[in-house]
């Protein structure tokens, strides 16, 4: 078997580089904070204004960051004449009504990921995007990692042959306080930690034909743990499980006709990942030191710079149809284990 004998380079161009836009913030949680404290250091990117559900928590957040304009209500963001793109920020059951607010207001959006709870509501944010001719992606932040396009790079050229099973897991430890227990705001981990490993598959996979799986109930009312196999129309499978009652090794791995590849850290953030040949053996080595939302989440925020200022309306490193088919995938998951969202107000 014969293997390239250097992998590509990333085609990532320098985030300095990217156009510097004027950013609102909406919320400001701690992944806001991460967002901003991320693009501030390593970005031309101008974060502008933020926008809380109140005057005190909006002007706490801009006075920590050094952000000029301090907004008491999410209506006052995105009116804001000084601003060209918002970054949603809020819990995810929030998504849909904040994004179709921002958009009806004219503002490119970039949104966190799960972009919305189901695909009908993903559907809606995207028509809505498009009626308006404004800029829609979602914050899936891994996608924009120099990382993952050095692998789609790999995959593209049939390095490791045709994809017959990929292995996926994410888990974290929680405490009982915090919100993914709270079945009010679509609760479990499927939809924060297991985005991750279901966009992976769907990525890798596609759409599945079948989805088999067990989940376990949490006593707070929300689900807190799961596993799954998916299988899609060429008989490839996938694996993915997620948990909320402890940290994996939040790794991955893909097996091909030729080859496998593997991470050498959590396959989700910055980090290395290795090709192997059938019998094990290295024979590629991505090596990069592994990071966290630090030192990944500016990619996003230059790439939609980029994007915006070329006149583009969705992002090549996220693309709106790949957001589609992972809720999709969420979708099939929750039914398929009788996972409902009824206190979110949407099922069904």
């Amino acid at each position: 078997m014969t293997f390239p004998q250097t992998l590509p380079a990333a085609r990532i161009a320098p985030a300095m580089e990217a156009p510097p836009l004027r950013w609102g913030i909406l919320g400001s949680g701690w992944i806001a904070g991460k967002f901003t404290q991320s693009v501030k250091a390593h970005t031309r990117q101008e974060i502008a204004a933020v926008g809380s559900r109140t005057q005190a928590a909006a002007d706490a957040f801009a006075t920590r960051f050094g952000i000029a304009r301090a907004h008491g209500s999410y209506e006052a963001l995105v009116t804001d004449a000084g601003i060209d793109v918002i970054y949603v920020a809020t819990p995810h059951n929030l998504h849909h009504a904040h994004v179709l607010l921002a958009i009806e207001a004219g503002k490119h959006v970039l949104v966190e990921k799960p972009m919305a709870l189901n695909r009908a509501q993903a559907m809606e944010m995207v028509a809505a995007a498009r009626r308006k001719g404004v800029f829609l992606a979602e914050a899936l932040w891994t996608y924009f990692l120099p990382k993952f396009d050095v692998l789609q790079q790999v995959l593209d050229a049939g390095t490791i042959g045709e994809i017959r099973s990929v292995y996926t897991e994410y888990g974290e430890y929680l405490p009982r306080g915090h919100r993914i227990f709270d079945a009010r705001l679509a609760g479990g981990p499927l939809l924060d930690l297991g985005t991750y490993p279901v966009s992976f598959l769907t990525k890798l996979l596609d759409v599945p034909e079948r989805v088999v799986g067990l989940g376990t109930d949490d006593p707070a009312g929300v689900n807190g743990q799961l596993s799954v196999v998916l299988a899609n129309a060429k008989g490839a499978l996938g694996t993915m499980s997620t948990t909320l009652y402890g940290f994996t090794p939040t790794n991955a791995a893909i097996v091909g006709t030729k080859g496998s590849i593997r991470f050498t850290s959590e396959f989700h953030l910055p980090g290395g990942f290795e090709v192997r040949s059938l019998d094990g053996s290295v024979v590629l080595r991505y090596e990069e030191p592994r990071g966290a939302h630090f030192e990944g989440l500016y990619y996003e925020a230059a790439d939609v710079a980029r994007t915006i200022s070329a006149g583009g309306l969705e992002s090549a490193c996220r693309p709106l149809d790949a957001t589609l088919d992972t809720m999709a995938v969420l979708d099939a998951i929750r039914g398929g284990l009788g996972i409902r969202f009824t206190e979110a107000g949407l099922d069904e």
